[in-house]
């Protein structure tokens, strides 16, 4: 597994959310996930929960970009943290700190731990 592959889980995760289905994103974590959302103080530890955040998430519509990626690869697990950038539906732009965990479970990458967090200086 290269860095490369990586940094394109993060692009198939933005374009599940340009689907706007809940499920669809959702089905990009693992079953024992974890997701640290940026804009609700819900910790979300199972696949309903993290569906129901990206319900309320995916209505804003969003589109990400990264701006800052940190790549290290241990064996069966990978992880990507850095900076990314929200666009909103609105015209809203939020940037944020964020780090994805993906485990292999043999056939895929799946995101075991998903934090996210907006930048606390103005």
């Amino acid at each position: 597994m290269s860095q490369q592959e990586i940094a394109s889980l993060f692009d198939n995760w933005n374009q599940a959310l340009q689907t706007r289905d809940p499920k669809q994103v959702a089905a990009l974590y693992a079953q024992d996930g974890i997701l640290l959302p940026t804009v609700s103080n819900q910790v979300r530890h199972n696949p309903a929960e993290i569906e129901d955040y990206f319900v309320h998430f995916l209505a804003k519509g969003p589109a990400g970009k990264i701006d800052e990626a940190n790549i290290r690869i241990f064996g069966d697990l990978a992880i990507n943290s850095g900076v990314y950038t929200f666009t909103f539906a609105d015209g809203a732009v939020v940037q944020a700190r964020y780090t994805f965990v993906y485990r292999w479970d043999g056939e895929q990458w799946l995101i075991v731990e998903h934090h996210s967090s907006q930048m606390p200086e103005a």
